[in-house]
């Protein structure tokens, strides 16, 4: 959207000063818009982390996994901590006994219990 305006402005980033042809030129030229975006972003992402290690690191457990007796294989590797292709190497060596629902993989808690037995 150019004009025929010619407005003098300080550039956001570098604080040359340069003529601007609309109202609502920032930067004196794209790579000081892409250079201060990107330094905009890289302090929101310190900003973040810095905020994240200020709070305390509080373990939450899913306390609704401990009482249920029949848990799918995700819920069951949230449980015991492991990724879902351990408890799948697991129940295809006959580690881990379990049942189907149709389609549906289904762990027993008892199961789960006698692996640390």
């Amino acid at each position: 959207m150019s004009s025929n305006l010619n407005l003098k402005k300080n550039c956001e980033f570098c604080g040359i000063e340069f003529v601007a042809k609309t109202l609502y030129t920032r930067y004196c030229s794209h790579t000081c818009n892409s250079r201060h975006y990107k330094q905009l972003k890289r302090d929101e992402t310190i900003q973040t982390f810095q905020h994240e290690q200020s709070q305390p690191v509080t373990q939450t457990f899913d306390t609704t996994l401990q009482q249920k007796q029949f848990l799918s294989v995700d819920e069951a590797a949230a449980l015991l901590g492991a990724s879902r292709r351990t408890l799948q190497r697991m129940i295809s060596k006959g580690a881990l006994k379990v049942g189907k629902l149709g389609r549906r993989v289904i762990v027993k808690r008892n199961e789960i219990d006698k692996l640390f037995i």
